[in-house]
């Protein structure tokens, strides 16, 4: 069932994209294959699904964001279910008390969902603050870390893409926001859920800056053209109070921190709230990657000027002597024509290599095939990886095919599920003990002509089929999934 109208106009509330408008439980799921006994905890992803229509001018970002999981146990399904994160509007929409207390800048986490000290977390980026889900799926609240993470006006919420180190167990995050101008925030959440560093870096502007990457001994920073943009941010302020809102921004935007009273003037926006995602891309804006030894003050940041592009996903980065290497899915620009979701042309491997020493930097394509959602076996975040995994793209959108890249051997094996059949992101699971390529992938398929989504579990070695556990409905087209294992 979906909330939209089949004439919209919009892709991204059409097909498999469109929202879904019940909230499932079911147990003893059916499982074709064989589910490995090693699987113990439960698969968790999270995307966009608007609990009432957004009309035409939606995008994709913006939609309130449910969680859809699976738990698994001693080779069985033993339960699916979806649920929408209880902002106070999706709980006012769904006529429910509102959960905890939300601040100002509260929304419905839409983009990253994961398991941290204990807590399941669902997590959006630009000023929003995560959310706490119980073990099932229900919200409890928004979660500030135990009174560690600001959360007034003008700082930012935390980010979609904290990356573990896999020594320490600490997340690491670099969060931004519009209302910070042009610093961003680097952090540190410990192993009891408390953020116990945090430093300031001053980027040249106010970009969107969806991921960054981790080394052992560095933090390395997206300073890219896709930026805040004023006309888009103030469309739905009123006509009279426009000009006056724009002249005050273009006069803070990218060099100081926003004033309160404006940014509750711009998050208020029209009667039903703003529903255009306000970054675009900004070809006057510098392309620049900086890199930041992680005990240092955020002033002592290099910088590496690149050709134009934009960065939704880093695969990996590690230190190798003097350099650093990073590899990423490099999109040629973003939100420059198509402004309700990302689909600005074929997208690519590169690598970049930062010489510290001679501080030049150098671009390699490892592969050209258009993909995005990359992964890698994250007990090597930040360490030397050889092996990525992604889903092909074609046309902004997933098609059937699942890459395993070999970077050592410069190759990469290509799976095709099957006509009519559209894949999701796909987590890397290890066997344990096992190798860098020893263990599953697992992720959400949908095939159209039934109109349900399976979640499958593929060889990570070879990419066949492991076991697919069949799901009581779809999964929308969503963000980012991670596999959260009991005791993990």
């Amino acid at each position: 069932m979906t909330i939209t109208s089949p004439s919209t106009t919009n892709r991204y509330l059409r097909d498999n994209f469109a929202p879904v408008t019940d909230e499932l439980t079911a147990t003893d799921l059916s499982v074709t294959g064989q589910l490995p006994d090693y699987l113990d905890g439960r698969y968790l992803r999270i995307g966009p699904n608007p609990v009432v229509d957004p009309g035409d001018r939606y995008h994709w970002f913006l939609g309130d964001g449910m969680v859809h999981g699976v738990s698994l146990r001693d080779g069985k399904a033993q339960w699916y279910r979806n649920r929408w994160v209880r902002s106070a509007s999706v709980a006012t929409a769904l006529g429910e008390p509102v959960r905890g207390t939300p601040g100002g800048a509260d929304f419905a986490a839409n983009t990253n969902v994961l398991e941290h000290a204990g807590r399941t977390l669902a997590l959006v980026e630009a000023g929003s603050p995560p959310y706490e889900l119980t073990h099932e799926l229900d919200t409890v609240g928004p979660c500030d870390f135990g009174g560690t993470l600001p959360s007034r006006p003008g700082r930012p919420g935390y980010t979609a893409h904290p990356h573990e180190d896999p020594e320490t167990g600490e997340l690491h995050a670099v969060s931004y926001t519009w209302m910070r101008g042009n610093r961003v925030d680097y952090s540190v959440l410990d192993t009891s859920g408390r953020i116990r560093r945090s430093v300031d870096i001053q980027v040249h502007g106010s970009p969107m800056m969806h991921d960054f990457a981790l080394t052992e001994r560095h933090v390395v920073i997206l300073d890219l053209p896709v930026t805040f943009d004023i006309s888009m941010a103030t469309a739905d302020v009123p006509r009279l109070v426009r000009p006056v809102v724009r002249g005050m921004l273009s006069r803070i935007i990218g060099r100081n921190p926003v004033p309160e009273p404006v940014i509750a003037r711009i998050a208020r926006g029209s009667e039903g709230g703003p529903t255009t995602l306000p970054y675009r891309w900004n070809p006057d804006y510098p392309a620049r990657i900086g890199v930041l030894a992680r005990d240092a003050s955020g002033d002592a940041v290099r910088w590496f000027e690149i050709d134009p592009c934009f960065v939704f996903h880093t695969l990996n980065a590690y230190d190798d002597g003097d350099t650093v290497v990073l590899d990423v899915v490099r999109h040629p620009r973003m939100f420059a024509t198509v402004l309700a979701g990302p689909d600005e042309g074929p997208t690519r491997i590169s690598r970049f290599t930062l010489d510290l020493a001679s501080g030049t930097v150098r671009e390699q394509c490892l592969d050209e095939r258009s993909q995005e959602f990359p992964r890698h076996d994250e007990r090597l975040t930040g360490r030397r990886h050889r092996y990525g995994y992604a889903v092909g793209f074609d046309d902004g959108q997933t098609g059937d095919t699942v890459l395993r890249h070999d970077l050592g051997a410069g190759s990469t094996d290509v799976r095709r599920l099957g006509p009519g059949l559209e894949a999701s992101e796909f987590c890397f699971v290890p066997r344990p003990g096992g190798t860098e390529d020893d263990g599953v992938l697992m992720g959400y398929v949908h095939d159209r002509a039934a109109g349900l989504s399976d979640l499958r579990v593929l060889d990570a070695a070879t990419l066949e089929d492991v076991a697919a556990v069949h799901l009581p409905g779809r999964v929308p087209a969503g963000f980012h999934g991670n596999w959260a294992p009991i005791g993990g």
